[in-house]
């Protein structure tokens, strides 16, 4: 069976969460494709010839979850010859047989447009900052300044900007449990799933 889940939005809305518990759920394979753009940052040297010739063991480095590679992954993500080399990855994930859950910017509007379920999770910023700074600690304004900056960047990018896609279901986890987030999801996977 191919299906394919395409979760897309901003940083620490809580897609990673609701897309980890979608492939559990459902027996999914899972892509998180911001490790995709964080391992190339984390290469260092030409970010091109680092998206050309990424493998997986590149996806396992401890060093991908900071707020620097987060942010290093934002910029490279920019160049479209870099987007370009990591697209045919993530359409081979997404349309592996069995299924699969990707989570990215893009997913629902440029790499699996003809995903049967789409989901765009968003909280404020002020909520997303703080979630964060739960996380990695430092001086919680600056980690607002630092996702208002980023979000700023991913959506008025000219490449594959971060919007929610047409016919996604929006979550806005601002003022919802996790429970609540991850029953909105799994309910909208179970009626595409018949």
């Amino acid at each position: 069976m191919i299906f394919t889940i395409a979760i897309d939005g901003p940083a620490a809305a809580g897609k990673g969460t609701i897309a980890r518990a979608l492939a559990a759920e459902f027996g999914f394979a899972h892509l998180d494709s911001g490790l995709l753009y964080r391992a190339v940052a984390a290469k260092g040297g030409d970010p091109i010839v680092a998206a050309q010739s990424l493998t997986e063991a590149d996806l396992t480095r401890p060093d991908l979850r900071t707020l620097a590679a987060g942010q290093a992954a934002s910029r490279v993500a920019t160049i479209p010859e870099v987007r370009a080399a990591l697209v045919a990855f993530q359409r081979r994930f997404a349309r592996q047989p069995g299924g699969a859950v990707v989570d990215g910017r893009d997913i629902g509007t440029a790499i699996c447009p003809e995903a049967e379920v789409k989901l765009y999770v968003t909280a404020s910023p002020q909520v997303r900052a703080h979630r964060r700074w739960l996380e990695l600690g430092g001086d919680e304004a600056q980690v607002l300044a630092d996702v208002v900056e980023r979000d700023k960047r991913d959506m008025g990018r000219a490449t594959a900007p971060l919007k929610a896609a047409a016919d996604a279901l929006v979550l806005d986890t601002s003022a919802m449990s996790v429970a609540d987030a991850l029953d909105a999801a799994t309910r909208a996977v179970r009626v595409r799933l018949g």
